[in-house]
């Protein structure tokens, strides 16, 4: 069985995002869809509230499964027995970033940890968690970035009402 975790914050998750998994999940028998827990960084959502986030959006993908963790993912992916990480990159700027984690992974994996990038759909090249968010605080409307039930919850979040 060809197995493999998509790592991030998803803090939110975003219509981006989505297409990853979506498109990861037809290449892989099994996806893991797993919330970092970043304690350097201050979240909007608890990480049991993106995995429920997550696991709603996805509920759809059977072969889909949502979990969390905290460390490093080499090790998370060593305890796993997964062998692939999927990355999505929306520009340039991305893979010089990315490309140095994924080649620190393998070093450190011992080369048992790949990295697959994927290219966003162009739709979605622009989106990134903090601009929705920043977006959201001002009352801007977001339903082209994420999922209706995300943008409510992201608007609760800021204590305001829908789009202002």
């Amino acid at each position: 069985m060809k197995a493999a975790i998509y790592p991030g914050s998803f803090d939110p998750v975003t219509f981006g995002h989505l297409d990853i998994i979506r498109r990861s999940a037809e290449i892989f028998d099994e996806l893991t869809v797993s919330v970092l827990n970043n304690k350097t960084k201050t979240p909007l959502f608890s990480v049991e509230e993106r995995v429920k986030i997550l696991e709603e959006a996805t509920k759809d993908l059977p072969n889909v499964k949502i979990d969390s963790f905290s460390g490093l993912l080499i090790d998370y992916a060593k305890a796993k027995n997964v062998h692939v990480a999927i990355r999505g990159l929306r520009a340039i700027t991305d893979f010089e970033y990315e490309l140095q984690i994924a080649q620190t992974n393998h070093k450190l994996s011992g080369g048992r940890l790949d990295t697959m990038f994927l290219t966003t759909t162009l739709e979605y090249a622009y989106l990134s968690s903090s601009s929705v968010k920043e977006i959201a605080s001002f009352g801007g409307d977001i339903s082209q970035c994420v999922p209706e039930f995300v943008a409510r919850l992201i608007y609760e979040k800021y204590g305001i009402g829908e789009n202002g």
